[in-house]
C-alpha cells in the first residue's frame, strides 16, 4: 500500500505518535529496523521514551541472539521473550510476547495472551487460541492497546493443543 520504504515509516511513526504519548510504555515486537536502514534516526522520530523491544529476525542481533549494543541501547529492555503482567479492569492479565507465534506458551492452560508479529497476518486467526498477531501491518500501521487486545481475546476461548486441560493437565493442577 506504499509507493516507498520511506513513506511507510512515516506511516508507521504517525500511527505511533498518534496513539502512544511520551510517557506510555511501547513494547515493539520485532524487526525495528530493515537492514540498510537508521535504526537510531528512526527511533528518534518516536515520541514514547519507554520502549520495550522484542527481537524480531530482521533487527541487529548477534549469531546467539543477542542485540548488538549500539542497537539495544535504543530501547528500555531488549529481550528476544517478554512476559508482563497488565490490569485489565482490576484484573491482572500475563501477556507472552514473542516476535514469532507459538501454540503453546508460558500458562496458555491459564488465561495467558499470546502476541506476536513475524507472520504479517498471513497466519489465519485461531478462536480456540488466546494468540494474536499485532503486527502494525494487521492493523492499520498503528499500535494495539490493551484495550483493543483484551477486546479481541474476550471473542476467543483457550482449547488445549497437548495435554494441559486434558485430564493428564488437570491432575497437574498446581504445576506450572
Amino acid at each position: 500500500p506504499f509507493a516507498s520504504v520511506e513513506e511507510m515509516d512515516a506511516a508507521i511513526i504517525e500511527g505511533i505518535n498518534s496513539r502512544v504519548s511520551p510517557h506510555d510504555w511501547l513494547y515493539h515486537l520485532g524487526d525495528f529496523s530493515f537492514r540498510g536502514g537508521d535504526p537510531a534516526a528512526y527511533r528518534a522520530r518516536i515520541r514514547c521514551r519507554n520502549m520495550v523491544l522484542v527481537l524480531g529476525n530482521h533487527d541487529p542481533i548477534y549469531a546467539d541472539g543477542r542485540a548488538r549494543p549500539e542497537f539495544a541501547s535504543l530501547f528500555t529492555l531488549v529481550s528476544s521473550l517478554l512476559n508482563v503482567t497488565v490490569q485489565i479492569e482490576g484484573q491482572a492479565q500475563i501477556l507472552v510476547l514473542c516476535h514469532y507465534a507459538m501454540r503453546t506458551w508460558y500458562r496458555s492452560h491459564r488465561g495467558a495472551w499470546h502476541l506476536h508479529g513475524h507472520s504479517h497476518g498471513s497466519l489465519p486467526d485461531d478462536a480456540d487460541s488466546l494468540s494474536w498477531d499485532v503486527g502494525v501491518d494487521c492493523n492499520e500501521y498503528a499500535p494495539v492497546s490493551v484495550a483493543e487486545i483484551a477486546g479481541i481475546m474476550s471473542r476467543k476461548r483457550f482449547v488445549p493443543v497437548d495435554h494441559h486441560g486434558s485430564s493428564h493437565g488437570q491432575a497437574n493442577e498446581g504445576r506450572t
